[in-house]
């Protein structure tokens, strides 16, 4: 059967990227190359990884596609200092933030980052708390579960 591995397009810096996740993530694993790249040598055309459990692939093609929201990395977490974690760190030296738990790391690459606890609320049977819930999410950049939760729990 064959596998599917997602590929990033990247200006310069697949490797870069690729070491930073790993470095993010537990399972965290460059798998090509092992060793760094020295310093003031160019990157490797591709590198290869692996994060969360996923395999991923970086290509370093130039400026010529630049990332964008069509693709994104969706995390889901476990409770707030999960995701406070992963808020944190991929927003770090230069990322921006954007609406409804998505944001945009350094590198340019979209991420989700988004509790359990979201999608049993915004997709909750009774239409208020759905829509409740929905409504405070659409007023957040990160998402704050006590915030969602006090918004279903007035809707009840």
């Amino acid at each position: 059967m064959p596998t599917s591995i997602p590929c990033l397009w990247f200006n310069h810096n697949a490797e870069d990227a690729a070491r930073f996740y790993c470095d993010l993530f537990e399972d965290g694993e460059m798998l090509h190359p092992k060793a760094p790249t020295p310093v003031g040598e160019h990157q490797p055309v591709m590198v290869r990884w692996r994060m969360n459990g996923q395999e991923v692939f970086g290509l370093n093609g130039g400026g010529r596609f630049p990332q964008s929201e069509s693709f994104s990395f969706f995390i889901e977490v476990r409770d707030q200092a999960e995701l406070d974690h992963y808020w944190e760190a991929l927003l770090a030296d230069g990322g921006q933030e954007n609406m409804c738990g998505w944001l945009k790391d350094r590198f340019g690459v979209s991420w989700q980052v988004i509790p359990k606890q979201l999608g049993p609320l915004v997709g909750h049977t009774d239409p208020a708390i759905a829509k409740a819930a929905t409504e405070a999410m659409f007023n957040m950049r990160k998402i704050i579960i006590a915030d969602l939760e006090a918004a279903a729990d007035a809707a009840r």
